[in-house]
C-alpha cells in the first residue's frame, strides 16, 4: 500500500524556519520523483519543490527559490523540505507527493499524503 506521511508543520513567526519530513512506504523511492505542493484556503494547489529520482536534480517554484531546500534520503525512504525565512504567504497545508517526473508548474502527482499545516504569523 502506497503511503506518504508528512510531519514537521507548525506555527512559526515570520523569518523563522521549519523542516518538513515525508516518510514514504509501499513503493521504491528510487523510481519516483518526490515533490511538495501546498494548498492555502480558497486557493488552487501550488507546486513548491520537487526532486528527481534519476539524478537528484531539484526544482523550485519562484516564490520559494532561495529559501526552501528539498532533499531525499533513499535509505530512510524520507524526503525533507527545509523552509527558511518563512513569510505569512507561505501559510498553507503542505503535501508531499510522488510522480514519474518533476514539474512544479503542473500537478503530475499519482500519490500524495494528507498534509501538514504550516502557519506563519506573528
Amino acid at each position: 500500500q502506497v503511503q506518504l506521511v508528512e510531519s514537521g508543520g507548525g506555527l512559526v513567526q515570520p523569518g523563522n524556519s521549519l523542516r518538513l519530513s515525508c516518510a514514504v512506504s509501499g513503493f521504491n523511492l528510487d523510481y519516483y520523483a518526490i515533490g511538495w505542493f501546498r494548498r492555502a484556503p480558497g486557493k488552487e494547489p501550488e507546486g513548491v519543490s520537487c526532486i528527481s529520482s534519476e539524478d537528484g536534480r531539484t526544482y523550485y517554484a519562484d516564490a520559494v527559490k532561495g529559501r526552501f531546500t528539498i532533499s531525499r534520503d533513499n535509505a530512510k525512504n524520507t524526503v525533507y523540505l527545509q523552509m527558511n525565512s518563512l513569510k505569512p504567504e507561505d501559510t498553507a497545508v503542505y503535501h508531499c507527493a510522488a510522480a514519474g517526473f518533476c514539474d512544479v508548474h503542473s500537478f503530475p502527482y499519482e500519490y500524495w499524503g494528507q498534509g501538514t499545516q504550516v502557519t506563519v504569523s506573528s
